[in-house]
């Protein structure tokens, strides 16, 4: 694969020195440059092209028009669409940043899309099969457009339909204010709520007694408000209920004009204002099923959801704002691929890998941040290590690639019009679909890089996805874990505001100020995504667990921290086990990380905390309530600190022995408690044993009873 990269200053617009970018952009076969890269550089764009007999080509360009235009170029020399790839050079960088800032940023981010494109994810798709069926709100004009396509229902919604200017022959009224949806496509429940039921003949009696404006023609319904009284009784059907009545129906899709955004929830086939030919258009096209692409990597295998009817680990059911993955029983989890809204919520939540985001995968994430992070190249150009760098203080911005992508283009565009004066640290930035996506490891790992901080960009109060605070309680963890690390607080979370630059800048730039530089040298740590146990864990790569802590290692490795618990880290537990334990398998049998085992000649429970992932399925599955869990990483757990030797005995007891065979065959515990629990039924038993039948091995105990039961046959023959 023979890659290329062109960098353009768009007119010299833009504060970028094109020969220092050229240095240190790494890892391309050729590095170009123009200051118009669009007119006057696309005759040598196309001979670098051929020249070098490029696959896959990177451009600083953020304008949409000039990237088709330079697509077609690249297509017309051999290069496929797909592989032609921008970088916003110009309002994340040229425009909102001094020269040096924004000539080693956008260096940086073509080498972090170069890293990122050699782990990007192979498309793939789902399908998901519906109906024809689609309920239309209040809405008659859209509902007579789909009718010649669609099985259309008009619901009311508390309106009527008399004098409807719109064609509603192939049309289905139905009577009833709308006052719940669920499901998803292909199985939308709609609940209506009515004061007139199905028995209603629509006789109009209702109608000509009742109220002024209280009772609707067609469809007959009435108000909720409507003042009770006599003019109920007149109905000849009984079809008045003033108390309401509620029915559902269900459909494939819905057209909810009135419906909120946080109603549809990014459902796929619900469809809220402004309704326009689009709208009908995608209505039309999801009739009969759809082919989505497929958002998520699932390895069930690995689920920390619970086992035998144990509850465990529920953090993608509860992360997820798309009602996407449900608990359908206790100790499992099920995930509706066609629902996901790719928000990542899930996969940065889950700590053993079971739901991975598959673009941009951790890997991507993970290599992207490593390239940003690296401050030189080999041969020393123009960027000769920290103290020298032009980006003075390092922070990786995971910036979400909806609002607040949007905001941060807009201040660059005020800046350069010169309407607002914009300037702040050149934050290097990795583009994640949400803030939803970025979880303690992505966070960990930069650090682990050698950053200064981590800025976590996203939408705020406005986010569709996580709510007015959706990264609240992120930072605060992280934060309470780099102080037990002994970094100091190195977190933060920001929404810039696109009509209020001001703000974004007061606060980012106060946040680069006040971050002490780093002990992690920048640039040096590369992740596996891995740990290594033995016997290996059957994880896969850059899951959260594994991940946070190979990078909290590489942390460690610069810094001493005084505390030997790190608190704030969610995946992280530590097994405490108490006297009521009788050593009985569940706990080591239901672990879903096998990071409990039973030693059964020293009757002692033992416990990994490096593979623990804290999802509280031992503490919810002891019978005896003898297991309680503690937060943290703690560091003098790790095999490292102990010779290497991964497991700790968390409880000690002792084995009872057979008296006849000497063979060790319970724990005292679990013996003491079924002679206590069922002693006095078998009491008698075996009257000639030598002690009680519980002192005996199974097989010894067979035995026993089985001579007790010849010795008495015998007796009643003779």
């Amino acid at each position: 694969m023979n890659v290329g990269s062109f960098v353009c200053s768009c007119a010299d617009t833009c504060e970028v020195d094109l020969e220092a970018a050229r240095e240190g952009i790494e890892d391309v076969d050729v590095a170009a440059s123009s200051s118009l890269l669009c007119t006057d550089g696309l005759p040598a764009m196309e001979e670098v092209i051929d020249e070098y007999d490029l696959d896959e080509v990177i451009v600083t360009c953020p304008e949409e028009g000039v990237q088709r235009k330079l697509e077609r170029v690249a297509e017309q020399q051999g290069v496929h669409p797909d592989a032609v790839s921008f970088v916003d050079q110009r309002e994340g960088a040229g425009w909102v940043h001094d020269e040096a800032g924004a000539t080693a940023k956008t260096a940086r981010m073509i080498n972090a899309r170069t890293a990122g494109l050699e782990a990007e994810s192979i498309p793939r798709t789902i399908t998901s099969d519906a109906g024809d069926s689609v309920a239309v709100v209040g809405d008659p004009e859209t509902a007579a457009a789909l009718a010649d396509d669609a099985d259309v229902t008009l619901i009311a919604d508390g309106r009527e339909y008399v004098d409807s200017g719109a064609d509603l022959g192939d049309v289905t009224i139905e009577r009833g204010r709308v006052v719940g949806v669920d499901g998803r496509f292909g199985e939308f429940t709609v609940r209506l709520e009515s004061r007139v039921t199905e028995d209603c003949i629509s006789c109009m009696k209702c109608v000509r007694e009742g109220p002024d404006g209280a009772v609707t023609r067609y469809p007959v319904d009435i108000d909720p408000d409507a003042p009770g009284g006599a003019w109920t009784d007149v109905c000849p059907t009984d079809a008045i209920e003033m108390d309401g009545v509620e029915r559902d129906l269900e459909f494939d899709q819905i057209v909810y004009p009135a419906a909120d955004r946080r109603t549809r929830g990014g459902r796929i086939g619900f469809y809220t204002a402004p309704i326009d030919p689009a709208t009908i258009s995608a209505v039309r096209k999801h009739l009969g099923g759809i082919e989505t692409p497929a958002h998520l990597d699932l390895e069930m295998d690995v689920c920390a959801a619970g086992d035998s009817s144990q509850m465990g680990c529920n953090e993608c059911v509860e992360a997820c704002p798309h009602d996407a993955v449900e608990r359908s029983r206790i100790d499992e989890v099920e995930f509706h691929e066609d629902v996901c809204q790719n928000c990542g919520a899930c996969t940065s939540s889950c700590p053993t890998g079971a739901t991975r985001l598959r673009e941009p995968s951790n890997e991507r994430i993970a290599r992207e941040v490593e390239a940003l992070c690296r401050p030189t190249d080999e041969e020393g150009g123009w960027l000769l290590g920290r103290s020298e760098s032009d980006v003075e203080a390092p922070i990786v911005a995971f910036v979400c690639s909806e609002e607040a992508d949007d905001a941060l283009a807009e201040y660059g565009r005020l800046s350069a019009a010169g309407k607002v004066d914009v300037e702040y640290p050149p934050i290097l930035p990795v583009r994640v679909n949400c803030t939803d996506t970025v979880g303690e490891a992505h966070a960990m790992h930069a650090l682990a890089c050698g950053a200064d901080g981590v800025a976590i960009v996203g939408c705020g109060g406005d986010c569709r996805h996580s709510g007015p605070e959706p990264k609240a309680d992120l930072v605060d963890g992280l934060n309470r874990a780099t102080r037990d690390l002994g970094i100091g607080e190195r977190v933060a979370f920001f929404a810039p505001d696109a009509a209020d630059p001001g703000a974004f800048v007061e606060a980012i730039s106060t946040f680069a100020v006040e971050l002490e530089p780093s002990p992690i040298p920048e640039g040096e740590h590369e992740a596996s995504g891995e740990i290594d146990t033995d016997p290996g864990r059957e994880n896969p790569p850059f899951d959260s667990h594994g991940w946070t802590l190979e990078s909290v290692r590489a942390i460690l490795e610069h810094v001493d921290p005084e505390r030997d618990v790190i608190r704030g880290l969610k995946d992280f537990g530590r097994m405490a086990v108490d006297d009521a334990c009788t050593f009985t398998p569940t706990c080591s049998t239901i672990c879903p990380t096998d990071a409990i085992r039973r030693n059964e000649d020293e009757a002692a429970l033992e416990f990994n905390h490096e593979r623990c992932v804290n999802c509280g399925l031992c503490e919810e599955g002891c019978v005896e309530d003898a297991i309680t869990m503690h937060d943290g990483l703690h560091l003098s757990l790790l095999p490292e600190r102990r010779d290497d030797e991964p497991w700790t005995t968390v409880y000690e007891g002792s084995m009872r022995e057979c008296i006849h065979c000497g063979e060790p065959f319970a724990s005292e515990g679990t013996a003491q408690k079924i002679e206590g629990e069922v002693g006095d039924v078998v009491a008698g038993l075996a009257p000639t044993a030598s002690g009680s039948v519980f002192d005996y091995c199974d097989d010894c105990r067979a035995q026993l009873l089985y001579d007790r039961g010849e010795a008495g046959g015998g007796g009643e023959g003779r």
